[in-house]
């Protein structure tokens, strides 16, 4: 709730910001007409032309990368939850003395994964259980290396078994690792400086109308802060409102399925 709030003072700003540089472009444009007006700006149409098609290409570049990592992230769950599902049903090939045993750091294990993303954004306690889940990790690991070794395994169950492990884990690790891919700072810095760049030029193109319309400018800046904030949204899909929780239910699908 906080980062959502926090965003949209961002993107209020920033439509401030450019309805105040429209009208300033304009009145330094009329200001140096009326010093000067045998004055000519040539060729000024081209230069707002090419930093609007700039602002309109890293808009598209940020909404872009953001919704594919939005898109990734809900996948990478996907492919997690099916992960564990794959190695839960393999456990079948270890000895019958080794099921149970198994079974039951499977049900742990899933539900310190569910824990891990519940607690966000409480960034340190959710690092804590991370902490945890990479010693269940090893603990299974290490009781499946033995349990593949005795007596009553399947003769497949190495190759089987531990490759499914290796795979549900390193899913784990690609989820964590997702959740801080961003685009870095400057590209962000860059979306707001060029938005109220551009602005500023359009209120100076806009000084050779004798009238201009509210609405226009309103709505430009509007649908540019709408825009930013949906793309810091995406980015942070543990935070703000747009949210990949309602994923997280496959997890506890299946971990109702181990019980």
């Amino acid at each position: 709730m906080v980062f959502t709030l926090v965003i949209f003072i961002a993107a209020v700003a920033l439509a401030a910001g450019m309805i105040g540089l429209v009208y300033l472009g304009r009145w330094l444009a009329m200001r140096r007409a009326a010093k000067d007006p045998t004055r000519r700006d040539g060729g000024s149409a081209g230069i707002e032309g090419a930093v609007l098609g700039l602002l309109g290409l890293l808009v598209a570049f940020t909404f872009s990368g953001a919704a594919g990592r939005f898109d990734a992230r809900r996948q990478l769950i996907i492919d997690e939850t099916n992960a564990i599902g794959t190695a839960y049903l393999r456990i079948e090939m270890l000895p019958p003395a080794s099921r149970a045993p198994m079974q039951q750091r499977f049900r742990t294990y899933v539900d310190s994964r569910i824990a891990t993303y519940r607690l966000l954004p409480d960034v340190d306690a959710a690092l804590a259980e991370w902490r945890r889940t990479k010693q269940l990790q090893r603990e299974i690991w290490s009781t499946a290396v033995d349990a593949t070794r005795m007596e009553g395994a399947h003769l497949a169950a190495p190759m089987v078994i531990l490759p499914a492990l290796n795979q549900m884990f390193d899913l784990a690790a690609t989820r964590t690792a997702m959740t801080r891919m961003h685009p870095p700072e400057v590209v962000l810095v860059m979306l707001f400086a060029i938005a109220l760049l551009s602005a500023l030029l359009a209120g100076d193109g806009l000084s050779r109308r004798t009238s201009i319309s509210r609405v226009h400018i309103f709505g430009f800046a509007l649908i540019m802060a709408a825009t930013v904030f949906v793309i810091l949204d995406l980015e942070f899909p543990r935070l703000g409102l747009f949210q990949e929780r309602s994923f997280d239910q496959l997890f506890v699908g299946i971990r109702a399925d181990m019980s």
